[in-house]
């Protein structure tokens, strides 16, 4: 296996930040996305390129094996056990200064890097060797706006070259992580696969701004309503629904609909609130004789 330099393949520095990768990985996945490269194998490929180096700077852990071991880094722990130091080029058995490697099936004294590898992993000299290793995890960014996530529905995703359907619950909020277990990469040797965690990004494309589960909304109200109650109509994210405005109801009120917010992820049936606040909307363009109106309106008030 060649080594493969994850850094230059995601155009950041090896000092970059948690931060900076993810924003990397973000631009180069979308540039790259076989749903806006169809039929493009190299494309493709960048993809795949793209979402493994992610797989391996995004997670602290694998960041620092893979700086230490380079394209061996998944078999770190293994190393690290035998003593085997990369910036030495030597094995040293933990708690005794021997270079008898017996345990492993033969003297590694003196060895290189490769033939250890391989003694390990099946070309060498023990079956013992043949250890199973479980595959190593992949990430994921899936974009859905709020619509979509409102409703239970099934979507296709383009996974390191495979194609998987997945069943997205109602309520899924921005920035959470999903596992559809046994989809990361294969394992080694008749090991269990790896996982697959996906991330929701989320776009509001409704006029309800979104809090948990419960939804917040502004409806103008009118002058005459306002003032002497009546019933109007409200958009609910599901439809719409009459409610009844008390008279003199003021501007910046705020009324609760039960249950007309946002489904409650994986409870079925369950929903939080919606929230409007009436916003007074004063009439314009008025006629000479609501202008007359109002002024006696407003002798009236002022006498009492």
């Amino acid at each position: 296996m060649d080594y493969i330099d994850y850094y230059k393949i995601l155009d950041v520095t090896k000092s970059a930040t948690e931060a900076e990768i993810k924003k990397a990985y973000r631009k180069l996945a979308r540039k790259y996305h076989p749903d806006l490269n169809p039929n493009d194998k190299e494309a493709e490929k960048k993809f795949k390129e793209i979402n493994e180096a992610n797989e391996v700077l995004s997670n602290a852990e694998n960041r620092k094996k893979y700086d230490k071991y380079g394209k061996d880094w998944k078999h770190a722990d293994e190393f690290e056990k035998a003593g085997y130091d990369p910036n030495q080029q030597q094995y040293s058995r933990q708690q005794s200064s021997s270079q008898d490697f017996s345990g492993f099936g033969g003297d590694f004294s003196g060895s290189d890097f490769s033939d250890f590898f391989n003694s390990m992993y099946g070309s060498g000299r023990s079956s013992r060797s043949q250890a199973k290793y479980r595959g190593q995890d992949f990430n994921a960014e899936l974009q859905l706006d709020l619509t979509s996530a409102y409703t239970t529905h099934k979507q296709n995703l383009t996974v390191n070259g495979k194609n998987i359907r997945i069943t997205i619950p109602a309520g899924v909020e921005n920035g959470q992580v999903i596992k559809i277990s046994g989809h990361g990469g294969a394992g080694v040797n008749g090991g269990p696969n790896g996982d697959l965690y996906i991330t929701f990004i989320i776009e509001n494309n409704s006029d309800f701004k979104r809090e948990g589960n419960n939804l917040y909304s502004n409806v103008d109200l009118d002058l005459y309503t306002a003032v002497l109650g009546g019933e109007i109509s409200i958009k609910t994210f599901d439809g719409k629904v009459k409610i009844k405005v008390p008279a003199e109801t003021q501007t910046g009120t705020k009324v609760k609909l039960k249950g007309k917010g946002f489904p409650v992820y994986k409870k079925e049936n369950q929903f939080g609130d919606l929230y409007v606040t009436y916003n007074l909307k004063i009439p314009t363009k008025l006629s000479q004789k609501e202008k007359e109106l109002f002024a006696e309106l407003s002798k009236l008030r002022n006498h009492e």
